[in-house]
């Protein structure tokens, strides 16, 4: 029953992740806002609340390492697996904004994540912790990277109202029906997100797994399929800005918000385990910066050295726990 109800989990999850999206971006296409913005934002925040639901979810409930390790997990599941399969259906072209500022901020995110939870190297303490003034930072520095987002969308207005509207193609936007899957959406994620932790945590007991390494398997690509399915359909329709957008945006609301929120509702164990997956998140980060600034595209033998590096990275963790 416990693995039913998992999959079950999942199914919500997956499925209200993509009623979310698809409510929330035609929200966003009608008000007029940018494929890389849309990206960014309200596909990266939909298809990142899987991650939010389980790792807030995780720290209410007391189980605050799949917190730290499904964020860990998924943001190098999304920069290896989604990236280099997305790649492979359809090679990536790579906006000047995503490789100036979003991948930096990526970058950023876990250089910060790694600071902070160095306590024991940097303070003496006997534990290392995300305590809640370190999520207080997270959160700040996420207001931060919200207020740029609100700027690029107000230019990005601007010019559009500034176009003539073309009359021939405008038809009146069904706001009751965008509202309707948006909010659905997201109260099939919170129910899902619900039964993903307390299942997944029951078996990590069952077969010896500490729940660092469930939320670094189990939880992280579970909650990371919303991401791969909406990347890969955007790749398909040539769409690389939202397909990468998403992909980059999902890692900085994972890390920022998700964490920082989970760490101010009760502060967060680090296992020592995950420094090692911190280094990997880093390195495959500078690589996906390198790849996509050398020719401002991913090609797909490039997205076929992330997937690559995504199955050696699997086969170490399982070994490790």
């Amino acid at each position: 029953m416990t693995y039913l109800l998992l999959l079950v989990g999942f199914a919500l999850l997956i499925k209200g992740a993509d009623f979310f999206v698809e409510g929330a971006s035609n929200i966003a296409r009608t008000l007029k806002v940018s494929p890389l913005l849309i990206g960014l934002t309200i596909v990266a925040f939909g298809t990142s609340a899987p991650e939010a639901t389980v790792s807030i979810l995780a720290a209410l409930e007391g189980n605050s390492d799949v917190s730290v390790g499904n964020v860990v997990g998924s943001n190098i599941f999304n920069i290896t697996v989604i990236v280099g399969v997305t790649a492979i259906i359809s090679p990536l072209l790579v906006d000047d904004s995503i490789v100036r500022k979003e991948i930096p901020f990526t970058m950023l995110g876990s250089i910060v994540l790694f600071v902070l939870a160095s306590d024991l190297t940097l303070n003496g303490s006997t534990d290392n912790f995300l305590t809640r003034s370190d999520g207080l930072v997270f959160l700040a520095i996420f207001s931060v990277f919200m207020y740029y987002i609100f700027e690029v969308a107000r230019h990005n207005r601007t010019l559009a109202t500034a176009e003539p509207e073309d009359t021939h193609t405008s038809s009146k936007p069904s706001w009751g029906k965008y509202i309707l899957f948006t909010l659905g959406g997201l109260a099939a994620i919170i129910f899902g997100g619900d039964l993903v932790v307390t299942n997944a945590v029951e078996i990590a007991y069952s077969f010896g797994m500490s729940e660092t390494l469930v939320g670094l398997t189990i939880v992280a690509v579970g909650t990371s399929l919303p991401e791969l399915v909406t990347s890969i359909t955007a790749a398909r329709k040539k769409e690389s800005e939202i397909a990468l957008g998403n992909l980059v945006g999902s890692n900085i609301f994972n890390i920022f918000f998700v964490l920082g929120t989970s760490a101010v509702i009760a502060p967060l164990p680090v296992d020592g385990n995950i420094f090692t997956d911190l280094y990997i998140l880093i390195a495959v980060t500078a690589v996906l910066f390198i790849f996509a600034w050398s020719k401002y595209k991913i090609s797909r033998i490039e997205g076929s050295l992330l997937t690559v590096a995504y199955l050696v990275y699997f086969v170490y963790i399982i070994m490790r726990g």
